[in-house]
């Protein structure tokens, strides 16, 4: 008899699969938000490596009504499966940074359309007043929702150089206090950040498993033309290191074994419009890439939190 292959890692196909007893998609929206360190209220600029048309789809635009963008969303997808139904993304700029009542008639506009099941909130750490966590409580126990921090690196002196307007200590507050609310709690982190070293970023791996995480989302640095990184690569690329695929893939492997075995990974890579990407530019879609990892997990037996230590 055959022993049990070991589980590579955690993937999120399977855990939404727990969640819904059907296929689910999630559709990206743009409900015209900014952030705190866009507007003059933390910084000006956003974070450095940002560019939000690298994550916009066609379909997502601020002069389209949520309903419409979430209708040409379903459409979309609905040609290759018409029973699907949808998660509502709330991805670009940061989606928590409005008054409350403005905020529960987006969230509850997407909730309206019909085959939309659930939420899923991308926002900043410094973006969760109370008053909007205590009705994210109550909406939570009605439909799916998951918040998620883009929490980027676990370096203050990094969060300062990126412009981020938030420290650790923010996160690790807002992680735990959205979780101590019983809500699916995701974070997201960019790996290869300026001043950053292999060694620095795998014990970051260690750091973001002591927060009650469900979900994690990491992909590399891009170079992305129109932003101030993009300026600063041009006159000091030696204050940068672009892996290579190999590199990055033995990279997200080494940050992976030294994960929590029971945390959720739901990527390792982005990709971005092949007009705006300056570097580093691998020509593999994520699924591919995804493939590559795998290849050389089984190759070098590796698997999520086989280096972990509690």
């Amino acid at each position: 008899m055959s022993a049990t292959p070991i589980l590579l890692y955690n993937e999120f196909a399977p855990f939404l699969g727990k969640h819904f007893p059907f296929k689910v998609q999630k559709i990206s929206l743009n409900a015209g938000f900014t952030c705190p360190n866009r507007d003059g209220t933390k910084g000006l600029g956003g974070c450095t490596y940002c560019n939000n048309q690298t994550f916009n789809p066609d379909y997502c635009k601020t002069e389209k009504s949520i309903t419409q963008q979430l209708e040409e969303g379903k459409q979309f997808f609905a040609r290759k499966y018409p029973d699907m139904k949808y998660l509502a993304y709330f991805q670009a700029y940061t989606n928590t940074y409005a008054g409350l009542e403005g905020l529960k008639r987006k969230y509850e506009e997407a909730l309206s359309v019909d085959g939309v099941v659930g939420l899923v909130i991308g926002t900043r750490p410094d973006c969760m007043p109370y008053d909007l966590l205590r009705y994210l409580e109550e909406l939570n126990k009605q439909i799916f929702l998951l918040v998620e921090y883009g929490i980027e690196t676990t370096s203050d002196e990094t969060l300062r150089r990126i412009n981020r307007g938030h420290t650790f200590a923010e996160t690790f507050e807002a992680v735990n206090r959205t979780a101590g609310a019983g809500i699916l709690t995701g974070g997201h982190v960019i790996l290869g950040l300026p001043g950053e070293t292999h060694e620095s970023i795998v014990a970051q791996a260690g750091i973001l498993s002591r927060l009650p995480l469900t979900t994690l989302k990491m992909h590399q640095l891009q170079l992305i033309r129109g932003t101030r990184m993009a300026r600063e690569y041009e006159l000091h690329p030696e204050d940068f290191h672009l892996f290579d695929v190999d590199e990055y893939i033995d990279l997200v492997i080494d940050y992976v074994e030294h994960l929590r075995p029971d945390l959720v990974l739901e990527r390792f890579v982005s990709q971005s419009p092949k007009e705006l990407l300056i570097a580093p530019d691998w020509g593999l879609k994520n699924y591919e890439f995804t493939a590559l990892v795998q290849k050389r997990m089984k190759e070098r037996g590796a698997y999520q939190g086989k280096a972990y230590v509690v």
